[in-house]
């Protein structure tokens, strides 16, 4: 098969120019390339030039977490064998990675070279903004453009209440698209189905999101299983089992995801700040560089907070996310966990001697 051919196969895909460009060095040993569409259980389903094809990653398995093979992967793939195998994935683009529930402290990789990440949220039930924060640390880290997607709106009719709902998503979002989508009539859709035509975009949510209906909605047809979700508290069984990438109709690519549960952080300094940018800005105005933005003087976010501009719960979520955060690095960095046995020391050695001083001023 020729290079044109292949890239016309593989365009749909996501296949380009400088995807072909890193191939290189595979192809001249005579391996295809392709795009995995599914991983489960050591083996992955590969769509290449030839159609779909499924592999044994034995090869490309090893110890460490983040170094799997998992959807989204651009591989190179025997061209024939019982089984054919995966010898290696090309470089990624991005990575949307989460903590595992594990002791061990290790990443698990969620998804492979993604532009957008659709964070969807469902109006059924009440918000939860410390979580949309959570989803959208973990997006921005990643690399891709987090959405925010609002679905099952036509639950709520009132176009005032919905205009509310929208505004504190969007100021807990700053930067982030925020979009208001029934999927069961339709309203919204051609504006996300815009979004998701350039691209990789992975779906991400917890469980009674309304992702299935929204994939569903995307393809045009009812590929993905839809469950009801409960009642009571508006979350559902997890429809979706495995990560499954699959071709838009209008053009883009989608990876669905299972309901995510836990969605712990892993590494996300950087997307924590992206997530809670006005507190970064007021940061910088700080006078201290080091400032801890409790009692020290000259600090622009206690400032903000004392006067309303800033909320406390944003405050509150912003340190969370934090502290998780460097736990998390903590784990795996024995320089950082000598110095928050330090800080930790400081702030024990300072709170025992304020008691000491409100002790003598007792006497």
């Amino acid at each position: 098969m020729t290079s044109t051919s292949v890239f016309s196969a593989l365009a749909p895909y996501g296949w380009d120019s400088a995807w072909a460009d890193a191939f290189t060095p595979y192809d001249a040993e005579g391996l295809l390339p392709g795009r995995v569409v599914r991983v489960d259980r050591g083996q992955c389903d590969v769509v290449t030039a030839d159609g779909v094809v499924r592999a044994d990653t034995a090869f490309v398995t090893p110890h460490d977490p983040m170094r799997v093979v998992c959807t989204g992967d651009w591989v190179a793939v025997e061209p024939a064998g019982n089984p054919q195998y995966v010898r290696a994935y090309l470089p990624r683009r991005t990575a949307f990675v989460r903590s595992t529930s594990s002791k061990r402290s290790e990443g698990q990789i969620l998804a492979a070279n993604v532009d957008h990440a659709v964070v969807a949220v469902s109006l059924a039930v009440e918000l939860d903004l410390g979580r949309i924060e959570r989803f959208l640390a973990l997006a921005w880290e990643s690399g891709a453009q987090p959405v925010v997607v609002l679905t099952k709106a036509d639950l709520v009719p009132d176009a005032v209440t919905l205009s509310h709902l929208v505004r504190d998503v969007e100021t807990t979002a700053p930067g982030v698209p925020v979009l208001t989508v029934s999927a069961l009539d339709g309203d919204g859709l051609d504006v996300l189905v815009a979004v998701v035509s350039g691209g990789t975009s992975v779906l991400l949510g917890q469980s009674g999101a309304g992702k299935s209906t929204l994939a569903n909605a995307l393809l045009g047809e009812d590929v993905m299983e839809v469950q009801a979700a409960r009642d009571v508290d508006g979350k559902g069984r997890h429809t979706t089992t495995t990560r499954n990438l699959l071709a838009l109709p209008g053009g883009g690519v989608l990876i669905d995801t299972p309901g995510l549960r836990g969605v712990g952080l892993w590494d996300a300094e950087v997307g924590v700040g992206q997530v809670f940018s006005e507190i970064e800005a007021l940061a910088e105005r700080c006078r201290f560089h080091d400032c801890a933005h409790e009692s020290e003087p000259g600090c622009a976010v206690r400032s903000a907070l004392d006067s309303g501009e800033l909320p406390e719960r944003r405050m509150e979520s912003y340190r969370k996310l934090m502290r998780e955060n460097q736990r998390i690095v903590a784990k795996t960095d024995a320089r950082l966990r000598a110095e928050i046995r330090r800080d930790w020391k400081r702030k024990g050695a300072e709170g025992r001697a304020a008691m000491e001083a409100k002790r003598g001023r007792w006497r």
